[in-house]
């Protein structure tokens, strides 16, 4: 397993001649302690095309240091990234090379950049000696292996300050003020990385320039393309190393953008559209293996925690987790699908239709006139769909009534969101009012579920000879939670449907 960190930290601007002002006037730290000069020898990998670094991340392979080896690292915020350590070997090490994969797909990963440096730490320590934070002042040599640019070599001074595991963020404004105080200012560069490739890559006169602003339908609407196609690429690497809600959130991409052709099919060539719809809705289904699965386990597991003990009668937590373990093998097949060929040739796709987009005519018009009837026909059908939802009376047929108007309130939220920047306000307050709809919807559809896995559950708890009344219990809860959720329903459905709403979208 990996060995992972969350590194905060912050760069500055330096010279040969700069020095560490007293860092023990900085709030909160007591005293320093220097630990020397150290000689890092480290070379940074990535495609011919630099996709890794166009992403903002890292692949090196370092020696010297306490943690000399491969590292990955993955951004989180603005100085704030996910470094992921395997040790040290010739070639990129397996479980990294599977996390970046969704940027590199079939393409090498060769040497582009090496960087020595002459680091000098200083550790800066509270009064019990805890370590607060690492600063160090890095003399850097910069050499470019490849690509444009290559040989060509540059140096530079700069001063590094990491927070300590688990430290308060707080030492690094205190630290920062000190740094300001005596003239040092922030690096206009993320990372070594960053630097070296902006200044050993030839720049030609026009060749950078701002992407334009989003004018006609089109290209508003691949721009909401583009950006679930990102996301999907991004989650990849979360939803390998099973971070909290990373399948979650790639699974809302891929409907997303599923939807998006749907919804804008007079704009994008169905010829193109519809066959990756249909690889997204089967990549939607695999996540879903393990998702819906996770949403559930969640769900029980706090129903059960929060019964008086004089109700949980017999094995219940045992028997959950048991039936819960089932996840394990969905996760794995997760990995699978995202290391196989036919997942890799979809984000082919995405990246060709992204790069060469299928327009038709009708994307060349103004947003405020497509992108309305857009959204208007997706409320439409919605509200077919609510219709006959609220005319069935409670049941199996209102259940299921209720979950085809549950996909059609996320297809219109999901029109709304993408007209939002367009056309503003009202595509936002038509988005909100349908999300409300689509939640209410959801937990009743949850707690459908919900029941179903609570009778499962009470009949295998019957046949092992155990009492199942804390099973029944829990169902009889759910079909509370359902019944609360359809007497709720139509007055989240009259705000949604309110006429001033699709007019306001119009003008």
């Amino acid at each position: 397993m990996a060995d992972t960190k969350r590194e905060i930290e912050r760069k500055y601007e330096a010279t040969d001649d700069t020095r560490l002002p007293d860092l023990t006037r900085a709030a909160g730290v007591d005293r320093t302690v220097h630990r020397g000069l150290t000689e890092l020898d480290a070379v940074y990998y990535d495609t011919a095309d630099l996709r890794l670094a166009a992403d903002g991340l890292t692949l090196r392979r370092r020696t010297g240091g306490a943690d000399e080896g491969w590292h990955a690292k993955f951004p989180v915020a603005v100085g704030v990234r996910d470094e992921i350590h395997e040790p040290l070997s010739d070639a990129v090490p397996p479980p990294l090379a599977a996390l970046l994969r969704s940027r590199v797909r079939r393409a090498a990963i060769d040497p582009v950049v090496r960087l020595l440096s002459s680091r000098d730490v200083h550790h800066l320590l509270a009064a019990d000696g805890a370590l607060l934070a690492e600063v160090s002042v890095d003399k850097v040599l910069a050499e470019r292996l490849a690509g444009e640019g290559s040989g060509a070599t540059v140096t530079w001074t700069e001063i590094e300050v990491e927070l300590a595991d688990d430290g308060d963020p707080a030492i690094l404004d205190a630290v920062e003020k000190r740094l300001r105080k005596a003239g040092v200012r922030p690096a206009g560069s993320t990372s070594k990385l960053a630097r070296a490739l902006a200044e050993t890559t030839p720049v030609r006169e026009g060749e950078r320039r701002e992407p334009d602003a989003p004018r006609t339908a089109g290209d508003h609407v691949l721009a909401y393309v583009r950006k679930q196609i990102s996301t999907i690429v991004r989650l990849d690497p979360a939803v390998r190393r099973g971070l909290p809600d990373s399948v979650h959130k790639m699974r809302v991409a891929t409907r997303r953008l599923r939807s998006t052709f749907k919804t804008h099919r007079k704009l994008l060539d169905r010829e193109v559209t519809d066959p990756l719809g249909a690889e997204l809705k089967w990549l939607a289904a695999e996540l879903g293996l393990d998702r819906d699965q996770e949403v559930l386990d969640e769900r029980l597991g706090t129903r059960v925690e929060t019964l008086p003990a004089t109700l949980t009668l017999g094995p219940v937590r045992g028997r959950l987790r048991a039936w819960s373990a089932r996840r394990t093998g969905s996760r794995r097949r997760i990995v699978d699908v995202l290391d196989g060929k036919r997942y890799l040739d979809l984000l082919d796709a995405l990246d060709a239709l992204s790069a060469d987009p299928p327009l038709r005519p009708a994307a060349r018009k103004a947003p405020e006139k497509a992108l309305p009837r857009a959204v208007l026909k997706d409320y439409e059908k919605l509200a077919r769909r609510m219709d006959h939802a609220l005319e069935h009376p409670p049941g199996p047929e209102r259940d299921t009534a209720m979950h085809e108007a549950r996909k059609a309130a996320k297809r219109a939220r999901y029109a709304g969101e993408a007209a939002r920047p367009a056309l503003g306000g009202p595509a936002k307050r038509f988005a909100k009012r349908v999300k409300a709809v689509q939640t209410v919807l959801g937990d009743h559809q949850d707690s459908v579920v919900a029941r179903e896995a609570l009778r499962t559950l009470a009949i295998q708890s019957h046949a092992a000879g155990e009492t199942a009344f804390t099973w029944g219990l829990l169902y009889g809860q759910e079909e509370a939670v359902a019944e609360a959720r359809e007497r709720e329903l139509p007055e989240v459905w009259a705000r949604a449907s309110d006429p001033t709403l699709r007019a306001d979208l119009k003008t």
